[in-house]
């Protein structure tokens, strides 16, 4: 199982009450845990598009940040999670060109995440009037299979879709190599593992909850992707998902670090604005949020394996239990509120005691399937 980190631009209201700076701290400091990560060995860092969602992710323009980090870093791979292909808010012919102009700033280093935004409060944005969510679905199965034509094909044929139209035209760049990015889809049920895997397509499992969760999911996954009609020029045959992580030298300091990361907030955020996800029981209406969490509340998390906290020890057999279940990557939702040195040092420990035991293969997963294609 190999590792990574995802940041999303998290900017809680109790920080920008005390500091007209907090927006472009937190942006900073997040560039900084990205090249941290390369330095301690992680293999990927997704980097969220979300507008308009206030406090939860001010990370828009994740291009831009993705086009700084391929300098800064020199290993890491570095995808999008995600870009949005609908045309009402990334025309996708400027998608294809962003794809590939990165894949060459990070010399081959990009992966090409998709989806189709947060919920109602960011669709409405973009695509005023809609009543029904799945929408959105029918433009993304329009466009998605049309970027590796851009790619790959010296002078695109044009496309005349119901959502969006384009004469023929030649696009540039074209992508580092022969081939392209490995292509991904951000799975929110069930039944999107499954369509993913039909078309190729790796899942960015960021509606995994648990590791119980994943079990199942990931049998309807590798089942259907044995039979995959690949809309790129290879299979992406793998399955990423998301866990909050602290690490700390001692049980005890993880679980204060935990204690005082205002996690409760980030969560009740969650259902504010991805409100086309289920909510579980106990999950209050926005305003209102989930109580702070305590020691007990902590402990209990770690227990039910829907966080992964504790000293390295602990946190590498909380990690293995994901590799047990399947997952072909475990990606760390890490700036949660946490302070900065903090979340550098879950970093460093993970990358010292916890890399080394799980993922032995210095190869990335992706680039395995994109060299075999050619690329």
């Amino acid at each position: 199982m190999e590792f990574g980190l995802f940041v999303q631009g998290y900017v809680p209201a109790a920080r920008s009450a005390v500091d007209p700076m907090a927006e472009h701290k937190a942006l900073m400091e997040e560039t900084k845990y990205v090249i941290q990560a390369d330095k301690s060995g992680f293999k990927y860092a997704w980097a969220s598009e979300h507008h308009f969602l206030e406090e939860y992710s001010h990370l828009s323009a994740n291009e831009v940040f993705l086009g700084y980090l391929a300098h800064a870093t020199e290993r890491i791979h570095l995808g999008s999670g995600i870009f949005n292909p609908l045309a009402q808010v990334n025309h996708p012919v400027k998608v294809a060109e962003k794809v590939a102009m990165l894949d060459h700033l990070s010399e081959g280093r990009f992966e090409f995440g998709s989806g189709r935004g947060a919920g109602s409060h960011e669709i409405l944005g973009f695509i005023p009037g809609v009543t029904d969510m799945n929408y959105t679905k029918e433009i993304w199965e329009e466009t998605i299979a049309e970027f590796p034509k851009m790619w790959l094909q010296e002078e695109y044929p044009g496309f005349q879709g119901k959502h969006w139209q384009l004469p023929p035209r030649k696009i540039f760049p074209k992508p580092y190599g022969k081939s392209h990015p490995a292509m991904w889809y951000a799975a929110g049920s069930p039944s999107s593992y499954a369509m993913a895997a039909r078309k190729g397509l790796g899942v960015l499992g960021f509606s995994v909850q648990k590791v119980s969760d994943m079990e199942w999911v990931l049998e309807q996954y590798k089942t259907a992707i044995q039979e995959a009609e690949a809309v790129g020029d290879f299979v992406n045959d793998n399955v990423m998902v998301t866990s909050t992580a602290i690490c700390a030298p001692t049980h005890d300091e993880a679980v204060r670090i935990a204690v005082e990361g205002g996690l409760n907030r980030l969560q009740s955020l969650v259902f504010r604005y991805h409100d086309t996800f289920p909510r579980p029981e106990g999950i209050p209406e926005w305003p209102e949020t989930l109580p702070e969490y305590n020691a007990e509340i902590i402990e209990l998390l770690i227990a039910e394996e829907l966080m992964i906290c504790g000293d390295p020890d602990e946190v590498t057999a909380q990690c293995k239990r994901w590799e047990q279940a399947g997952a072909d990557q475990l990606s760390f939702g890490l700036p949660i509120g946490v302070p900065f040195e903090d979340t550098l040092q879950t970093i460093r420990l993970i990358g010292e005691h916890v890399i080394p035991k799980i993922d032995t293969d210095p190869v990335h997963r992706s680039s395995r399937f994109r060299a075999a294609a050619g690329g």
